[in-house]
């Protein structure tokens, strides 16, 4: 499907992936839930994959609360910026090698419905209007918001597969 350009084509798509994640991590033995990927890549498990939209939910979350109460605030936490996020990307990787697997299942689904509720209490406008707000700077909040589900989720997804397939091979 092509990326959400309204509030009703976003909060459809973000749902859709989000079940046809848990449908694919559902469809797994459990042993395959917690085992190692049979590739080589930052994300090791399914849980660092399920941590990682986690933390990039939070940075969502943050960022519009700091911004919508006044304080004005970057997307990425300081000193990090678009050139450097993979690194952001390796530090949340590291926060959450401790994390159970069951317990990284609940922090995404209570963080996909915090932010889907952040993303309804927005208009369409206000989601889909570039530079509606000045803290988006030259894009829209519904493109910050777009990263962080619904095209989010279609990387797990595709993550999730790659590593189905090595395994049934």
């Amino acid at each position: 499907m092509a990326r959400p350009k309204t509030k009703e084509e976003l909060n459809n798509l973000s749902e859709k992936n989000f079940q046809k994640l848990f449908d694919l991590i559902n469809s797994l033995a459990k042993e395959e839930q917690i085992s190692n990927f049979s590739f080589e890549d930052r994300d090791k498990n399914l849980r660092d994959i399920l941590v990682h939209l986690f933390e990039w939910h939070q940075l969502l979350l943050n960022w519009v609360k700091l911004n919508t109460s006044g304080t004005e605030s970057s997307f990425l936490p300081k000193p990090y910026n678009w050139k450097t996020y993979p690194k952001l990307n390796i530090e949340f990787w590291e926060k959450h090698q401790k994390t159970p697997y069951d317990e990284s299942i609940e922090l995404l689904k209570e963080s996909h419905i915090n932010a889907m509720k952040i993303i309804n209490s927005f208009s369409n406008d206000e989601l889909f209007i570039k530079k509606h707000f000045s803290w988006t700077g030259t894009t829209s909040l519904g493109s910050y918001c777009v990263s962080a589900t619904s095209s989010h989720y279609d990387w797990a997804i595709k993550k999730i597969k790659k590593n189905k397939k090595t395994l049934n091979k």
